[in-house]
């Protein structure tokens, strides 16, 4: 019989705890300050029998996860389209003020640069601005990881990185969640017909653990589950290992009243549509996130 406690959300509690009394008081590159720990224990999360990590001791906003993830398979740099979709999360570092303190103000307004999706897609291209066309043009990571799934799923190479140090300077923000390594489980001897099993295991320099942690872990789960779907594979695990994992000290009121929370059962994840066969394929009306229960939100301001 299971407790309570073995809920996975309580790692991403136990840590924020975990940080918060033990963490070393640091100056970070916003000016707001925090309480950091270095290369805590990974986070341990089951895709298994479609469930999806998307955490429940505050409502977390799935659609602009989903709609950001999009937005990264696509290869778009432009957080204009997002903004335009009510999501603002990339606002504050496409502004025309944060783009000039980057020596960036060449670029128009939401122009963020070679970011995630530009090296997910066109790794080693050349970087001209967010509008131009870059088919054909570098590496497809994205295309070869699921062509390795595919045709090669023993192989150690599966890996989508968004480091690009050539690229870093390019960049409104450079990628925290930098990269990831997929694993195939292939099935036993004895059962041929049951399908291989997907893992994601992603690295994630810099690591706010109340706005950006929660985003991430369902960002990748539902990464893991969108390549699992176009590979025939079924999603197994999402494993996060952080660099610098940290909470602003603006936020610990905030987290001090999430961590008074009780995890509820995470939610399904369901397609809506069993014609999805392409990683481009996928649109926001094709994620159906089922019996998603969670507390009301808690607001924390953005440091940028």
């Amino acid at each position: 019989m299971t407790s309570a406690r073995d809920h996975e959300e309580y790692q991403y509690l136990d840590l924020i705890r975990r940080v918060m009394d033990t963490g070393e008081t640091r100056p970070d590159r916003t000016g707001t300050g925090t309480i950091s720990l270095f290369a805590p224990p990974n986070l341990r999360f089951s895709l298994a029998d479609s469930t999806l990590p998307l955490l429940t001791t505050k409502r977390t906003f799935l659609r602009g996860i989903v709609e950001e993830l999009l937005w990264f398979v696509h290869g778009c740099t432009d957080s204009t389209i997002l903004s335009k979709k009510g999501v603002k999360i990339w606002d504050g570092n496409g502004s025309k003020e944060f783009l000039e303190g980057r020596g960036l103000g060449h670029r128009r307004e939401g122009d963020l640069g070679p970011v995630y999706g530009f090296q997910w897609r066109h790794f080693g291209a050349e970087y001209a601005d967010c509008e131009s066309d870059y088919s054909g043009k570098g590496v497809d990571q994205l295309r070869e990881c699921i062509h390795k799934i595919k045709n090669n799923p023993t192989d150690r190479r599966i890996i989508l990185s968004a480091w690009n140090p050539k690229d870093i300077p390019l960049m409104a923000l450079p990628p925290c969640h930098m990269l990831c390594q997929f694993y195939v489980h292939l099935p036993p001897a004895g059962e041929p017909t049951r399908k291989p099993r997907l893992s994601c295991l992603m690295f994630q320099r810099s690591a706010d653990l109340g706005l950006g942690i929660p985003f991430n872990i369902a960002s990748y789960a539902l990464l893991t589950h969108m390549i699992a779907r176009v590979t025939g594979t079924e999603a197994h695990e999402l494993i996060i290992q952080l660099g610098d994992a940290h909470v602003y000290r603006d936020h610990v009121e905030a987290l001090e009243e999430q961590l008074k929370r009780d995890p509820k059962p995470f939610p399904k994840l369901r397609w809506a549509r069993d014609d999805i066969n392409d990683i481009e394929d996928f649109v926001y009306s094709d994620f159906v996130v089922e019996n998603y229960q969670c507390h009301p939100s808690i607001a924390m301001k953005m440091s940028v």
